[in-house]
């Protein structure tokens, strides 16, 4: 109960101020994690943090399954441009390469380590969140397909990350009575059973939703409570069914979004507020983990890994893949460095750290922490440098695309 009364506090508190701390670059992922850092560290902390219970980690998985919700059906503005933004390039090319680099680079800086192991570091440092760049995201000095490229490819990335990210954590968990060969087949049939439970509830939810507003059943705003049900129901269908909770409220909400944005975003106002609200939980439980962690500093490989996996693993993906593209030069590179990690790398950690155990977990928390721990102090001291860098040298925005082309 005090964790929850120190969240809220904190919670009222920062909504208070939190313009006045925007102007001077503190966000609210540094403040929480600041705040867990500071009162869940020393040997009688204010609040203390259990990760290892069973409700904790199904806590965990329902924030996750909201996020992935959520990301299925965000888009800024990009269909003004009227075409693609390379997604298809960033998710079926970069995206593979960077964990294949991260897990090579494991390899080289912790010889002697489970290749599962490292392929599950790099599903948890890997993936993009943008929260530590959201102020990016809306600056319009910065070219709206850079922005619409890094919102697309932060949007998708966690939902294709997280059944390989499950299937992983199951092969350093497998029993004796299980091949690789049944992990295979059961993380096919997981799959499969998610896309089922996650595609009948979104589209159903779309019809519904439409005809209820068609009829003059419900208002928009109304239906508000309706649409935050949908990542908890994909979610619970298919882990009744045997499916991957995570793909299923992925796929909900790819089903759903077209629907949304048709009928306009009021929808899903209240899911979004509450996925926000559980990434701010996130960033707290990441400042408690910070604490315990990094008690006595940070081993030179962990940093060199999180360095690496900042850098080269993401940069040189990204800007192979984009060539050859309308993006030039600086743009692919803005593209490349502004892979923030936050809170989908966090949520891993924690959900591997509650189901490896002893030096496993703690090697993946240890990398996910210092990734996420240097992308926020990297990103967050280059953004306003580079959105100046493109204020002056970037052409004037195109204008918005005929109505009847931006599908």
């Amino acid at each position: 109960m005090v964790a929850v009364l120190v969240l809220l506090s904190l919670l009222f508190l920062w909504s208070l101020v939190s313009e006045r701390l925007a102007r001077w670059s503190v966000t609210a992922p540094i403040a929480f994690a600041i705040a867990g850092f500071v009162l869940t560290s020393g040997d009688r902390p204010a609040v203390s943090l259990d990760l290892d219970t069973h409700t904790f980690q199904r806590i965990v998985e329902l924030v996750l399954a909201v996020m992935l919700f959520t990301d299925a059906t965000e888009a800024i503005g990009y269909e003004r441009l009227g075409k693609t933004v390379g997604e298809g390039r960033l998710l079926g090319l970069a995206l593979p390469a960077s964990v294949i680099l991260a897990v090579l680079f494991g390899a080289l800086l912790f010889p002697g380590t489970n290749w599962w192991l490292l392929a599950v570091a790099a599903l948890c440092v890997m993936p993009m969140d943008l929260a530590p760049v959201l102020m990016f995201l809306r600056d319009e000095r910065i070219p709206l397909r850079v922005r619409a490229a890094l919102n697309i490819e932060g949007g998708f990335n966690d939902g294709l990350i997280s059944p390989l990210f499950v299937f992983c954590v199951a092969n350093l968990l497998t029993t004796d009575g299980d091949t690789f060969t049944d992990l295979v087949v059961n993380a096919l049939k997981g799959a499969g059973y998610a896309i089922l439970a996650g595609g009948l509830i979104g589209l159903v939810a779309a019809w519904l939703v439409r005809r209820c507003l068609e009829r003059e059943w419900a208002t928009p705003t109304g239906l508000r409570m309706a649409i935050l049900a949908l990542p908890f129901l994909a979610f619970a269908a298919s882990v009744l069914i045997d499916g991957n909770g995570f793909v299923a409220a992925f796929v909900a909400g790819l089903c759903y979004a077209r629907t949304a944005h048709a009928v306009g975003d009021d929808t899903l106002h209240l899911v979004y507020d509450a996925s926000h609200l559980m990434a701010l939980a996130v960033w707290f439980t990441f400042g408690a983990l910070i604490a315990e962690e990094f008690a006595d500093g940070i081993d030179l490989p962990v940093f060199g890994y999180a360095l690496l996996a900042l850098t080269v693993a993401r940069i040189v993906p990204v800007v192979t893949a984009l060539t050859g593209t309308r993006f030039s030069w600086a743009e692919r590179l803005t593209v490349g460095w502004l892979g923030s990690r936050g809170v989908t790398s966090i949520v891993f950690a924690v959900l591997a750290y509650t189901q490896l155990t002893g030096d496993d977990a703690a090697f993946v928390v240890n990398v996910t922490c210092a990734t996420v721990l240097l992308s926020v102090l990297l990103h967050g001291v280059t953004m306003e440098p580079i959105a100046r860098w493109f204020g002056r040298h970037s052409e004037p925005a195109p204008p918005p695309a005929p109505a009847d082309s931006a599908g």
